[in-house]
């Protein structure tokens, strides 16, 4: 990852989009692309990344599902580490089942997630968070 245009960004996660960071490698660049769980299913999109502004390393994806017009859409954030492949068709498939992420603790897209949540989600993803 490297710094564009920096916007002040202090310790803990940053929204990409929201950032002056940048993917080294576009290529691992997922916004966008549908997100499919272990066995084919379909879970949404993924609309953002969030990164630790420090270490400058993703950590989670921001999944959105379902609604109409904007209406009834829920996010979800999946830790990086869930990610067992990106596929050629455009495809991101998380090693997760569809209900476990739907399941997952609520966040709000609006409010960029704190230590004691983000540690939360990946105990929920049985995954250890990174050593800071």
């Amino acid at each position: 990852m490297t710094e564009g245009r920096t916007r002040g960004t202090g310790p803990g996660l940053v929204r990409l989009s929201d950032s002056g960071l940048a993917l080294e490698d576009l290529t691992q660049d997922v916004r966008g692309l549908d997100v499919h769980d272990e066995d084919g299913e379909r879970i949404g999109t993924v609309q953002d990344l969030y990164a630790d502004a420090e270490e400058r390393k993703v950590r989670f994806l921001d999944v959105s599902a379902g609604g109409f017009m904007g209406l009834g859409v829920k996010r979800f954030l999946v830790p990086v580490e869930a990610v067992s492949e990106v596929r050629e068709d455009g495809v991101v498939v998380v090693a997760q089942k569809r209900r476990k992420v739907a399941e997952s603790p609520p966040f709000e897209a609006d409010v960029v997630p704190q230590p004691p949540y983000q540690d939360e989600l990946y105990e929920y993803y049985g995954y250890l968070p990174p050593l800071l």
